[in-house]
């Protein structure tokens, strides 16, 4: 007679142990974690290629720079590593000009192409070391460096070669009179002999808040407008010391 046995006979074991099984399953469930790990890591590269570094957010970031506390959204912050709350030395900003707007998506040329971009200004806050801002330097320190004849710019402003030892180098000193303020006083760099103007080869700083010290910097294409740029400047960072939000994002 034959003898008929089944696997749930008494001196079977199965092909695979429980311990194993557990173990398989354990690095099989390891594997499918690292595998998701490295595609939402591969996403967020793959976005932050795609965006240059720049980011469209809108949330809003309480900057103490000495004194002083600047409001600004992130989307605004030009470095990455600024974008936080709390105490810092110094901050970047960059804004589209004429609408003084932070990073979008829909800007995203503009700012991928910052240093050629004649329509962004550039503007880095710290606090003030000298007591004069460059309108206030102009008498006292600027024009002991002039050399030679002024010249009329065009736009209300005179042009003011510097000395060779000045340690300016190729830039020329542009001024303009304002009624019932200090004169208007930029450095630029000034483009010869065909060269096309870069995006910040202009540069002035302004005194604001308590202690704080803005320079800014734009394209030498807008000189005709220095006026409206020196004042949408200060009202932005006015504005952004108060704490009276607008609509600037």
């Amino acid at each position: 007679m034959v003898s008929h046995t089944n696997d749930t006979d008494e001196g079977f074991e199965p092909i695979i142990s429980n311990r194993l099984a557990i173990k398989l399953l354990s690095a099989l469930a390891g594997l499918v974690i690292i595998a998701g790990v490295i595609t939402a890591a591969g996403h967020w590269l793959g976005q932050r290629m795609a965006s240059g570094g720049h980011t469209d957010s809108a949330q809003e970031f309480d900057i103490a720079i000495g004194s002083d506390t600047i409001s600004v959204p992130a989307n605004m912050i030009r470095l990455a590593e600024q974008r936080a709350s709390g105490t810092a030395a110094g901050l970047n900003l960059y804004l589209t000009w004429p609408e003084m707007q932070g990073y979008s998506v829909a800007e995203k040329g503009r700012f991928d192409a910052a240093d050629k971009s004649t329509d962004l200004i550039f503007i880095e806050v710290s606090e003030a070391t000298m007591s004069r801002d460059m309108s206030g330097r102009l008498e006292p320190i600027y024009q002991r460096l002039m050399s030679g004849v002024s010249s009329d710019f065009g736009h209300g402003l005179t042009l003011h070669h510097l000395k060779a030892d000045s340690g300016y180098g190729d830039e020329v000193l542009l001024s303009a009179r304002r009624p019932g303020k200090p004169d208007y006083v930029v450095r630029c760099l000034l483009p010869q002999g065909g060269q096309e103007a870069s995006s910040a080869d202009c540069q002035r700083d302004i005194h604001a808040g308590n202690g704080l010290s803005i320079l800014y910097r734009f394209s030498s294409t807008r000189l005709a407008e220095w006026d409206h740029i020196d004042a949408a400047i200060g009202a932005f960072v006015a504005n952004r010391l108060t704490g009276q939000k607008s609509d600037n994002r």
